[in-house]
């Protein structure tokens, strides 16, 4: 069985390449009936966030990835959260140094901090511990002197499989001897990262590109330990418009603050699985159930992946067009309702209406602000070029269509459709000779939510005849 595993640090909000990795982990798991893990890596404190772990648990169930195994929201961390497995990974890690493949380092960080080159960058580790010799160990443990344990890297190179950069291969001299267990007891990253997938029984590895370079350093211990290696999913970079990689250190948005700013979760999770992966056919609209279907690792590009806030805003107006009629207006009822004070108004009508319209929730009130009060407005707002309306055949429609609508009892929106569309034919004009001027006069903008008909219905009768007789004055002038 496929087991994938989501393993974040909680040192803040989920960024969109922290969420774009559990989605592809979540779709590789369950594309193949497997199952998706989360798993808390907390091995570094100094960076850890009080209240993060909160943060990517609640924001993956927003998104509808939820686990198979791991911790929940309510604390229950147990096996899944490095900082309460401290005990397993020494163990591990002593077992390496007694088979030749590990060794301990007392160096302190000043001697760290002289190990600098020409440009005065660090260097790797110059092995000084390497050569201390049993009973010199044996004293500086007894002596409780401050201590890491460090990886041996042989000679040579290290090959690896990757699914979609292929094989790859690594010269070890341009790897360290990194630390597997710091100085504060705690394992590092990448060596909790190996023992946890290991004892998890973890199939595939998803992680980002950035991670290409390292990965033979997890090699060399899955091969230390004589452990299988799973497969390995390394993902393209996501970078903003001016090429640079997209991080929360730079100060890209988080999840949390494209959702605050109005986009929906699922117009985000389809955006993201679009930035490094690509369907068979042109489909760009997927449900989670949909890209569970037909995800496939074969079509992960290797190229960087330009995240575009433009093109998110337009799937986030696409999700409101799916949006069946009901759930939409849960969610903008209450914004219905602030922007139209009029008693007799149906809100719901209204919600309907704009709900194509918009591509946040934000924007309703810029769409309904001519219901209340109509707005100041030029008589350039009748003439259109395709509809061939002008000012002075919108007179004309106008005055006619007084005199029918003064004297309509029923202001429902099918008698208004029979009455206007009956008096068009009757004028024998196109449709737009009547109802472009209608629309002006009833909204005063050049663009509104909903046409004519609908706008007599929503606005009574009263303040249409009201308008409709500004319109007129308007003209005549």
């Amino acid at each position: 069985m496929i087991r994938t595993r989501f393993a974040p640090s909680p040192t803040g909000s989920m960024h969109i390449g922290n969420l774009r990795t559990a989605l592809y982990t979540y779709l590789i798991a369950k594309n193949k009936g497997g199952k998706f893990v989360l798993r808390i890596e907390d091995t570094d404190q100094v960076r850890f966030v009080e209240g993060a772990t909160e943060i990517i648990y609640n924001t993956l169930k927003t998104m509808g990835l939820l686990h198979d195994e791991g911790p929940d929201v309510g604390g229950n961390y147990g096996p899944y959260t490095q900082s309460e497995r401290i005990g397993s990974y020494m163990k591990y890690a002593v077992e390496l140094v007694e088979s030749k493949k590990a060794y301990y380092c007392f160096c302190t960080k000043e001697r760290l901090e002289t190990l600098t080159d020409e440009k005065q960058d660090i260097m790797q580790y110059d092995r000084h511990c390497l050569s201390l010799n049993d009973e010199e160990i044996k004293k500086n443990l007894d002596n409780n002197t401050a201590f890491v344990i460090r990886q041996i890297i042989p000679e040579g190179s290290t090959t690896f499989v990757d699914e979609g950069f292929g094989e790859i291969t690594v010269d070890n001299a341009t790897l360290d001897d990194q630390v597997l267990i710091k100085s504060d007891g705690f394992a590092t990253y990448n060596f909790a990262n190996v023992i946890d997938d290991h004892l998890m029984e973890i199939t595939h590895v998803v992680r980002g590109s950035e991670y290409l370079s390292s990965t033979p350093k997890y090699n060399l211990l899955y091969e230390a330990f004589e452990w299988k290696v799973p497969i390995y999913v390394h993902l393209p970079l996501i970078v903003n418009q001016d090429g640079a990689k997209m991080s929360k250190r730079r100060g890209d948005g988080s999840v949390e603050d494209l959702m605050a700013e109005g986009f929906l979760p699922e117009a985000i999770l389809n955006y993201i699985a679009l930035l490094g992966w690509s369907p068979a056919n042109n489909q760009e609209v997927f449900s989670l159930e949909e890209l569970t279907k037909v995800f496939d690792t074969k079509r992960i590009s290797k190229s960087p992946s330009a995240f575009d806030i433009v093109k998110l805003t337009w799937f986030n107006g696409e999700y409101f067009k799916k949006m069946d009629s009901d759930e939409f207006f849960k969610l903008s009822e209450n914004i219905v309702k602030a922007s139209v004070k009029k008693a007799c108004v149906d809100c719901k009508k209204l919600s309907d209406m704009v709900k194509s319209r918009i591509s946040f929730v934000k924007e309703i009130p810029e769409l309904l602000d001519f219901i209340d009060a109509l707005p100041e407005y030029s008589t350039k707002a009748y003439i259109h070029k395709k509809m061939k309306t002008t000012e002075e055949n919108s007179l004309i429609s106008l005055k006619e269509a007084l005199e029918v609508l003064k004297s309509q009892e029923d202001f429902s929106e099918k008698s208004l459709h029979d009455a206007v569309f009956e008096l068009i034919e009757k004028m024998e004009i196109k449709n737009g000779l009547m109802l472009w001027p209608l629309r002006a006069a009833l909204s005063g903008k050049e663009s509104s939510p909903c046409g004519a008909i609908e706008l007599l219905e929503i606005l009574g009768k009263e303040e249409s005849l009201r308008r409709i007789e500004k319109g007129i004055k308007m003209l005549s002038k």
